[in-house]
């Protein structure tokens, strides 16, 4: 049976999905004023100047951590955050740029195919999925396509094809927290991450565009609510959460930040559910709950 502490921790992972979801409006509007790269080095020096404080508290508090390190910072930490920076900086600004040249229902879908990478990618790294966490990944595509395609546009472009790049680089992402989280102090971890990610976002932001300083203040709201609550506040809460779940699992919950993009425009815009829509919530929530039932450990693949 589930125990008490993994049902926590699934539970606050559907709080950083939420978070994630209703951050969709905070970055299409800051794109209204800035470029992807000065989007994403300023949100994420925001994330890692937020946690730098955290980071010392948390070693602080917990000095079974970081006792005997250098600065306090174990390898385990100081090598997961440098890695999970680099695919976390890959993939995000895949996805910027993505949105730019393809529909935001399409790019929605095609990112959060990452719940059918995870498990794939898992194989080859010999990591057993169970056959009730497949047919719970297929429900969550299946509610996704509900979700997330309004038409029957088939056809692929460049901006698909980067949002497929930057599924499959979180997919990634996911399963490199998954590998590096045991023994590392979640929260260091997660303030190094942003900190690799900012400092990569910001060399391409000078290479590749002309930020403005008048431009960035105008996003300052939307910078900082991406930059404290999606970056800083939901991205560590899935390192600390991810070591306490499989990697599917932690997917699938994550990958509910479609459905709460959605509510949150249905609540905070306005913006009416069609029933397509509603059945695709369904069908989302109905897959992680069946990932979550108690239940005799069935055949695995």
């Amino acid at each position: 049976m589930q125990s008490k502490s993994s049902l926590t921790h699934s539970l606050l992972l559907v709080l950083a999905a939420a978070i994630w979801g209703s951050a969709f409006v905070a970055q299409s509007v800051g794109m209204d004023y800035i470029d992807p790269f000065t989007f994403s080095a300023v949100r994420n020096t925001v994330g890692f100047l937020v946690l730098i404080p955290v980071s010392i508290w948390s070693r602080k508090k917990f000095p079974e951590t970081s006792a005997g390190h250098r600065f306090g910072i174990s390898k385990e930490t100081l090598i997961g955050g440098l890695v999970c920076g680099l695919v976390l900086c890959a993939s995000s600004n895949f996805q910027q740029y993505g949105v730019a040249y393809t529909t935001v229902g399409k790019s929605g879908f095609i990112t959060a195919l990452y719940i059918v990478f995870v498990p794939v990618f898992g194989i080859f790294l010999k990591k057993k999925t169970t056959w009730r966490t497949w047919i719970s990944v297929m429900l969550a595509v299946a509610g996704l396509y509900l979700l997330c395609m309004k038409g029957t546009d088939f056809t692929l472009n460049i901006g698909d094809g980067l949002m497929m790049v930057c599924a499959m680089l979180f997919a990634c992402h996911i399963l490199t927290v998954d590998h590096f989280t045991e023994g590392a102090d979640g929260v260091t971890m997660s303030c190094i991450q942003f900190g690799v990610t900012a400092a990569i976002s910001t060399v391409l932001m000078f290479v590749f565009e002309k930020p403005q300083v008048e431009s960035i203040t105008m996003a300052w709201l939307p910078i900082l609510y991406a930059g404290v609550l999606s970056s800083g506040v939901a991205f560590t809460l899935q390192i600390i959460t991810q070591r306490h779940l499989s990697p599917v699992v932690a997917a699938l919950i994550m990958s509910l930040e479609s459905v709460f993009s959605v509510l949150s425009g249905w609540i905070v815009l306005g913006e009416w559910m069609t029933p397509r829509e509603m059945a695709g919530c369904v069908l989302m929530f109905a897959a992680i709950i069946l990932a979550q039932l108690p239940g005799k450990k069935p055949a695995t693949v």
